[in-house]
């Protein structure tokens, strides 16, 4: 008997016969068996597995956590548990062994093999890679660690364990983000209504008066914070816009800019008194009763008209970027979809901001992590 050689990845042809758009997938069982030869060529099928079942369906995620999701069984025979060994090790792919076999050397006894999860973590080793690149020969390692393949290896990996969930799951979004993304809305719509939502009130005038700056300002032109890359590339990757980047570089930054269509009349009701402000601590006790945090679904005429001629820009490393949700018809500038319309922008973010965070954390406890459901970013 002869070894089966699996065949390379399906065609979209193979695969549109196959898998048929009608029908979902709901669950996959493999059966194999094993020969001392056959290892090799088993490696090969569970790669071929997780070309088609992660790769080509989006079945399965790129990064296994842990094991909630995965059964494995086999029969006590050394062959059979083999089999189902090489099968899983080939399906989680090769990057990792090429990786290993670059570095591992250098690793510390007890945690001898670069993974997800080792000591020091792969995120870690990342940034020990980036911040010698980023101080001089002094500091580097060996030259191993600048392989570009290698390197190419972990930052693809880093992202998968660090933002897949920001582009997969709305609670994700939420519970990671979504308070910093709703105050960034809640600025913006302030600065649109002109409530003194925009941050005006954080900041102190003549005798620690709120609400006036002691130039007499009555409204925030630039606000910024510091933060992290993670941050960032949370942020991006919860609005749909961190397909295919590298891990932000240091001094990486993001500007949210809002505009005003000066051709657009103003609605004719009077700008919103101040009211106290609700930003991003807000979001961990109690749900705010203003128009920042109220979901743009519930808005009255009135209170979207106030939105009417405000577009959002996004500005990635001085990059435009454009949120996918914002390029449906009237979701943009004519002629620029990288200008979202504020209400379209708010609709999106609405969907990942938590009314109260503390309830939100404990929503779906003893849940699967993953949503029955596809749940895509920046929609």
């Amino acid at each position: 008997m002869t070894s089966l050689v699996p065949q390379g990845p399906y065609s979209d042809q193979e695969l549109q016969k196959l898998y048929p758009a009608k029908l979902k997938l709901q669950l996959v069982q493999i059966l194999g068996e094993l020969t001392d030869k056959g290892r090799e060529t088993t490696l090969a099928l569970g790669e071929r597995f997780r070309h088609l079942y992660v790769h080509q369906l989006g079945f399965m995620p790129k990064i296994i956590s842990d094991a909630d999701m995965i059964y494995l069984r086999a029969t006590p025979m050394p062959r059979a548990l083999d089999s189902v060994q090489q099968s899983f090790v080939g399906n989680e792919s090769k990057e990792m062994d090429y990786l290993n076999s670059l570095i591992s050397k250098w690793m510390p006894e007890g945690s001898s093999r670069v993974a997800v999860d080792s000591h020091p973590r792969i995120s870690g080793i990342m940034d020990t890679i980036n911040s010698t690149l980023a101080h001089g020969p002094q500091t580097r390692l060996p030259s191993a660690f600048y392989n570009s393949k290698g390197r190419d290896i972990i930052d693809k990996i880093g992202i998968e364990e660090w933002f897949s969930g920001y582009k997969e799951s709305q609670e994700y979004r939420k519970l990671g983000i979504g308070a910093l993304v709703g105050d960034m809305v809640t600025r913006m719509v302030g600065s649109a209504e002109g409530s003194g939502d925009d941050g005006l009130l954080e900041v102190a005038g003549v005798d620690g008066q709120l609400g006036k700056g002691r130039g007499g300002q009555t409204s925030i032109k630039f606000a910024m914070s510091g933060c992290h890359d993670t941050t960032l590339a949370g942020v991006l990757s919860s609005l749909g816009v961190f397909d295919a980047e590298k891990w932000p570089p240091f001094t990486s930054s993001i500007a949210v800019e809002l505009f005003k269509d000066t051709s657009v009349k103003e609605p004719s009701a009077k700008p919103a008194e101040p009211t106290a402000r609700q930003g991003f601590l807000a979001s961990f006790t109690k749900p705010s009763s203003v128009i920042m945090r109220k979901p743009v679904q519930d808005f009255s005429p009135e209170e979207k008209a106030k939105l009417q001629g405000y577009y959002v820009r996004l500005r990635y490393n001085d990059r435009p970027m454009t949120v996918p949700g914002c390029r449906l018809p009237g979701k943009h500038l004519e002629g620029d979809d990288s200008f979202c319309t504020l209400e379209a922008f708010k609709a999106i973010a609405d969907k990942f901001t938590p009314r109260v965070w503390t309830e939100a954390c404990v929503e779906h406890l003893g849940e699967p992590p993953y949503p029955s459901e596809p749940e895509p970013a920046g929609y």
